[in-house]
């Protein structure tokens, strides 16, 4: 079986980096769409000719930055508040958000109960 060849929609990854970030932005929806043809900030413009040098450790802290297809196939270090995480750009990701990947706050885990949390525990010696 053939493997299905990526496609944003009806165009191929060659066609979209080929294209100009106007001719990108009407192909996204409208919130990115407005975002793209706002222009770019300073430091997404910079984060952009980082990764169009070849720059191979590429670390960001922008994390608002709309994934393009000059982007496919890097890695990028997205700063999460407390450290870097590694996100490996993929064709899937294009039109979204580099903040969307690298999630800022973690999943609680619960454990038994701490001393005092029961009435039970309370009257516990805390050796």
């Amino acid at each position: 079986m053939a493997k299905k060849e990526f496609t944003f929609y009806g165009k191929t990854l060659e066609e979209l980096k080929k294209m100009s970030l106007n001719e990108f932005a009407q192909l996204t929806n409208a919130r990115i769409r407005r975002s793209l043809l706002r222009g770019l900030t300073d430091a997404e413009k910079i984060l952009l000719g980082v990764i169009k040098d070849g720059n191979p450790k590429i670390k960001t802290h922008c994390r608002e930055m709309i994934i393009l297809p000059e982007m496919v196939d890097k890695t990028i270090l997205v700063y999460n508040g407390k450290e870097f995480i590694a996100v490996q750009i993929t064709s899937g990701m294009l039109a979204h958000r580099l903040g969307e990947f690298v999630p800022t706050r973690r999943g609680v885990k619960h454990s038994a109960p701490g001393i005092g949390a029961t009435k039970s525990s309370a009257a516990m010696s805390v050796k």
